[in-house]
């Protein structure tokens, strides 16, 4: 229990610090950089719980930090660790609150409830290291099945990424984009690809503990996985009713192509 306690002091600490930061610097964005980062350092935690002698903790600790290297990447290069780079959905969001109503709603929604979501999927961590056993062919399909996910979420990024950079161009050159928002690759069987990617890839990793002979009552651990799809369903909305607004034809996109789990797309 000892590194169950220090991962609660670690996510009281993280809840601070964030908040302060948000505080002092006016920008609501300091838990998306950290998004990616502490959930590995959570992991680790339970990892030494077992003086790192649990091979199937191991190879969890070892697939999480590639989805925290991959994803830290990916932010840093859209500009989300620079002055200014606060999530732009925030910035609409607080247009439409008084000053005291986004406080409240940064405190309660953006530090607590998403830091302690970020730590609820870490806890299947925690049950592999009260449940220790060998590593067995069940750890093996869901380490293969977590890293596909892994691998559809980065080319979906990268198809992503391609797309606003030949976007940029055109704009810069003075010419007409391809499109205004990505219908391609991956794109055109889900409008979020790397949405559906990045929640399956903390599904697969609640099964670790299930691997691992996890009773029914350690496996009230499946509420992180389910507040995460919860806040990406949010996500989700909130994101496609701003490209609504800036683009009407992405009402035709929406019709044609599944919102996030992939499948072949509609005709017309």
């Amino acid at each position: 229990m000892e590194a169950f306690y220090i991962s609660v002091w670690v996510l009281a600490g993280i809840c601070f610090i964030t908040w302060l930061l948000s505080v002092i610097t006016g920008d609501t964005s300091w838990v998306d950089r950290i998004w990616s980062v502490i959930p590995v350092v959570y992991v680790w935690i339970f990892a030494a719980g077992t003086n790192f002698a649990d091979p199937r903790l191991i190879v969890m600790g070892i697939i999480v930090t590639l989805w925290g290297a991959r994803l830290t990447f990916n932010f840093a290069r859209k500009g989300g660790y620079q002055p200014g780079g606060e999530d732009y959905r925030w910035e609409v969001l607080r247009a439409g609150m008084s000053k005291a109503q986004y406080q409240v709603f940064n405190i309660f929604f953006i530090v607590i409830f998403q830091n302690v979501v970020l730590w609820l999927i870490t806890l299947p961590a925690w049950v592999v290291m009260i449940n220790p056993g060998p590593f067995t062919g069940w750890d093996t399909a869901l380490t293969v099945l977590f890293l596909a996910f892994l691998t559809w979420e980065t080319v979906a990024d990268q198809q992503q990424w391609n797309f606003h950079k030949r976007k940029a161009a055109a704009i810069a050159a003075g010419k007409k984009p391809e499109s205004n928002f990505c219908t391609r690759g991956l794109f055109s069987v889900s409008r979020h690809p790397n949405f559906f990617a990045e929640q399956s890839q903390w599904w697969t990793f609640l099964f670790f503990a299930v691997a691992a002979g996890a009773s029914l009552i350690q496996l009230w651990v499946v509420v992180g996985p389910i507040l995460l799809t919860a806040i990406f369903i949010g996500s989700t909305r909130f994101t496609e009713n701003i490209s609504l607004s800036k683009y009407p034809e992405y009402a035709d996109y929406q019709k044609r192509v599944s919102p996030v789990v992939p499948w072949f797309p509609r005709r017309g």
